[in-house]
């Protein structure tokens, strides 16, 4: 019994270590378009670079709490539902590119 909670627990932990961060343009095609396809009440353009330029001047750290929080007219965490931290990261560098 103990050896099978063992392997259990191994099992688990490996999972959970194997989960890695959805790519930025899966992300961006599941949650980000509907509004930064055709810049939706006043969201940055994803691929235009000068729209993002003064927003990545503030900082990565500064846009993840942007987006975990809500600003202006986008909901707190954007459209995805299931996204972390490197999730929102990898879509910001996604769309501003």
């Amino acid at each position: 019994m103990k050896k099978l909670l063992a392997m259990t627990a191994v099992a688990a932990l490996t999972m959970s270590v194997n989960v890695s961060a959805q790519e930025g343009e899966a992300v961006y095609n599941k949650a980000c378009q509907v509004c930064h396809s055709m810049g939706v009440a006043g969201a940055p353009k994803a691929h235009d670079a000068a729209a993002w330029e003064p927003r990545l001047a503030k900082g990565i750290d500064t846009l993840l709490n942007s987006v975990k929080s809500g600003l202006n007219a986008m909901p707190p965490g954007g459209m995805c539902t299931d996204c972390t931290d490197d999730d929102y990261k990898n879509a910001i560098e996604f769309m501003s590119k």
